[in-house]
């Protein structure tokens, strides 16, 4: 059975009193039935995996470079964030995609980089909203999926978002038939590549506009192993209701 996952990204929030946050998160959760992982802004990974010592909390960064080290002015290696107590690392998300330029190349490079240094992947897809309304979706993902995953990878290491861009932040989320229906695809494309033992081990997780309202009805679909959660992440009462729900799911 694959272990549910909530992910949090904080993305560019958070300062060093926002750790409180992460105190109350644990102590709500002592003992979690699910696993739990927070992808802070890189100036806290090393507080929060101190804050959270005694937690089965996991964290994470939310990029690397493709590159072990060298003259990068700015960025960040992965072998850096392992060393700073980051087990995951975030790669692909559609606002490194967007902002940064970043391609399929570029992120399938960055897997490996992470993947040779020890750390957990979790690779974000997703469509806009014109390929959405272009009935383009299935096809997008398709590619995304082909061209931002390294060829050897397990269930054990990686883990697939599936992240409609239309639906981050806007509070607009997509129906459950359509959420079923992207995250069936996404495992019959893995069971295709990598084998059904693979595939089948892999967690599915949806973001988008996810909160404790919402949750139990999304982890209620097909194939769909938790979330990655934006804003709600950053409030431990909020955060900490859509674990509850999917705890509740398991």
């Amino acid at each position: 059975m694959r272990r549910k996952l909530a992910a949090g990204n904080w993305k560019m929030n958070g300062l060093s009193a926002q750790l409180a946050e992460v105190e109350a998160l644990c102590a709500a959760h002592p003992t979690p039935g699910v696993d739990i992982l927070i992808a802070p802004p890189a100036t806290l990974i090393t507080p929060m995996v101190v804050t959270a010592s005694t937690h089965p909390l996991a964290v994470a960064g939310q990029d690397c470079h493709a590159a072990q080290n060298g003259a990068h002015t700015g960025d960040i290696s992965a072998a850096m964030l392992k060393d700073a107590g980051a087990s995951h690392v975030i790669l692909g998300h559609s606002e490194r995609r967007e902002d940064h330029n970043e391609s399929d190349d570029d992120v399938r490079a960055k897997a490996r980089a992470a993947l040779a240094a020890g750390l957990k992947v979790v690779i974000c897809i997703g469509e806009t909203l014109e390929e959405r309304e272009a009935a383009n979706t299935l096809d997008i993902l398709a590619g995304q999926l082909a061209g931002s995953l390294p060829d050897v990878l397990t269930g054990e290491n990686t883990v697939i978002a599936y992240e409609p861009i239309w639906a981050i932040g806007t509070g607009k989320v997509p129906t459950l038939g359509q959420i079923g229906e992207v995250h069936d695809f996404i495992r019959t494309k893995l069971e295709t590549r990598y084998g059904e033992g693979v595939a089948r081990s892999m967690r599915l997780l949806y973001g988008g506009s996810v909160k404790p309202s919402n949750a139990s009805d999304i982890f209620a679909v097909s194939n769909v192993d938790g979330a990655l959660v934006g804003g709600a992440s950053l409030k431990a009462e909020d955060f900490s209701g859509i674990i509850k729900a999917l705890e509740d799911a398991v």
